[in-house]
């Protein structure tokens, strides 16, 4: 089966053109706007940048009534294309074609021309800057579309709508960039976007064509949850948009710096949502181990921080192990399944919420203060000297002080030093939940919002001086 990451943008390519901000959609209807007159009902462009944060389940990226953009279960791709009467399917093979890189941004263009006298360019479909000309599955139609056929998109009596399906069904969980529609153009990829000279890998351009009436581009660069915020149309048009149940929230992960989130695809028995910076325990009591999508290298000194949401009886960890390990991510039910407890590999560091005690290779020992659901907790890696530090609140447990190099002031070691180590975490109690933030977006509540030195990042207590944010960015200069 192919999935298809292999030219999907991580942010790390360098690029002239920078964008600042996406939106994070998650639990809720998304945006939606009703333009005022009919547009070009034939002739129209889609175009979006988007970072998945659950998969196997079906979601809406962009739809209006019965008009769609959909991942379909299990994470294959189809645009729903509704004339009022009929409904024609354009799909990605849904047995060889999937989509299921958490930590990458896809890029789709959807172009459609019905005048076109050749069926076959009728419809197009580009992914990250390539066309579309794989094996159509499921109950594709779309070759069947008669010329000049006019569909429901781009018709006043149908909202555009953004996250979410008609009804309010089938929401999105993750993230938007660069949303841009054009009302009476056919827009090729290339309109949106150029492949690196040096890694091949598509990433974003400005677009600088016409939106035709009815046309908007979101690019999310107002945070307030309003129409004329979040929802606000920059392309001129002043379509702006309103909610549909609920506003997404502004983030700065995005196309030109990813930034890491959990990792949806490793922790299966566990639910992985809000952007993927929460996770949910599975139904059963039992240990599950959340690792991260980016790995904090064997070098640079690199920041996060989390939240417990449900304390029970403080079975939760803090910690870091490294990307590729098995053991702490073999299920409910099984034993060496927390941070610190992996006695075969000695690798994986945590920091129990309990007894404020440290666990490394199995075994235990005092360290710091107990934690619980209203405490935002710090982790602070140094893997250039080998060192980790824990803080609670912004005071740093052990009397440590990350800024002391290979001194190491109140630290723990590093295990496993030589593999890429995730800052992680781990949850016991069925359906308690954690909430991690590694800079680019998070629904823990910050009061004070600080950055990295590099100004990336937004965090409640700044990160200790020479520690990072992990973002494309940060790990392309630091890591």
């Amino acid at each position: 089966m192919e999935v298809l990451q292999r030219t999907a943008n991580r942010g790390s390519v360098s690029t002239g053109y920078d964008i600042d901000n996406s939106a994070a959609f998650g639990g809720a209807n998304g945006i939606q706007f009703n333009p005022s007159s009919d547009g070009n009902q034939r002739t129209w462009t889609m175009s979006l940048w988007v970072k998945r944060s659950e998969i196997g389940v079906e979601t809406t990226i962009f739809g209006a009534q019965n008009t769609a953009m959909v991942f379909m279960d299990p994470d294959w791709f189809r645009f729903h294309l509704y004339t009022g009467s009929t409904t024609y399917y354009y799909d990605t093979d849904n047995s060889g074609t999937v989509f299921r890189d958490t930590s990458a941004w896809y890029h789709f263009v959807f172009q459609c021309d019905t005048t076109q006298a050749v069926a076959a360019n009728r419809t197009k479909l580009y992914i990250n800057g390539a066309l579309y000309t794989g094996a159509r599955g499921g109950a594709d139609t779309s070759a069947n579309i008669p010329q000049n056929t006019e569909f429901r998109l781009n018709n006043n009596a149908v909202n555009f709508q953004v996250g979410y399906f008609y009804a309010g069904n089938e929401q999105l969980d993750g993230y938007l960039a660069e949303v841009n529609f054009t009302d009476g153009v056919a827009n090729d990829a290339d309109a949106f976007g150029e492949y690196d000279d040096n890694s091949g890998i598509w990433k974003p351009k400005a677009y600088a064509g016409s939106y035709g009436t009815n046309g908007f581009y979101l690019e999310f660069k107002e945070s307030a949850a309003s129409a004329t915020g979040i929802g606000k149309d920059t392309s001129g048009n002043g379509h702006n948009f309103s909610t549909g149940g609920a506003y997404p929230a502004q983030a700065t992960d995005t196309p030109t710096n990813n930034f890491c989130t959990i990792n949806a695809v490793v922790g299966t028995d566990s639910t992985i949502s809000e952007g993927a910076t929460k996770f949910t325990n599975h139904g059963v009591n039992g240990w599950e181990t959340f690792v991260a999508t980016m790995g904090a290298g064997t070098s640079g000194k690199w920041y996060a921080e989390f939240q417990v949401v449900d304390h029970g009886y403080g079975d939760n960890f803090i910690g870091i192990s490294p990307i590729d390990d098995p053991d702490l991510n073999r299920g409910f039910g099984t034993s060496f399944a927390y941070l610190g407890s992996d006695t075969s590999l000695d690798e994986s560091v945590g920091y129990y919420a309990a007894g404020g005690n440290r666990y490394i290779g199995g075994g235990t020992a005092s360290y710091g203060n107990s934690y619980t659901t209203t405490d935002i907790m710090s982790v602070a890696v140094d893997m250039d000297n080998g060192k980790l530090y824990f803080a609670k609140n912004g005071t740093w447990q052990n009397s440590g002080d990350p800024t002391s190099g290979s001194t190491g002031t109140g630290a723990l070691d590093v295990r496993g030093a030589t593999k890429p180590q995730t800052i992680s975490g781990s949850v016991y109690y069925a359906n308690h939940a954690m909430k991690a933030n590694y800079g680019g977006f998070t629904t823990i509540s910050i009061s004070s919002p600080q950055s990295d030195g590099n100004g990336r990042g937004v965090f409640e207590f700044a990160p200790p001086s020479g520690y990072y944010a992990l973002c494309t960015k940060n790990l392309a200069e630091f890591g």
